[in-house]
């Protein structure tokens, strides 16, 4: 289990470089909903729905995500 995980974060690590901001990330596998936040506390003044994914964001900059079935993404 532990080095399944690893080999899952590992595969991630080019993304999270990219995006090179701090980044907080949430599962609420009850409502199968994944929240991605870029800032502490995001505090948008803007969400627009794209597909299942919210976009949050303040002065226009994304400050976060709400994905939504997060578990059936590929």
């Amino acid at each position: 289990m532990e080095k399944q995980l690893i080999n899952k974060v590992e595969k991630m690590i080019p993304e999270f470089v990219k995006i090179a901001k701090p980044l907080w990330i949430d599962f609420d596998s009850e409502t199968d909903v994944l929240y991605i936040s870029f800032e502490k506390p995001q505090n948008a003044d803007d969400s627009v729905m794209q597909d299942n994914i919210l976009v949050h964001k303040r002065n226009g900059e994304v400050v976060g995500l709400t994905i939504l079935n997060a578990s059936k993404f590929k």
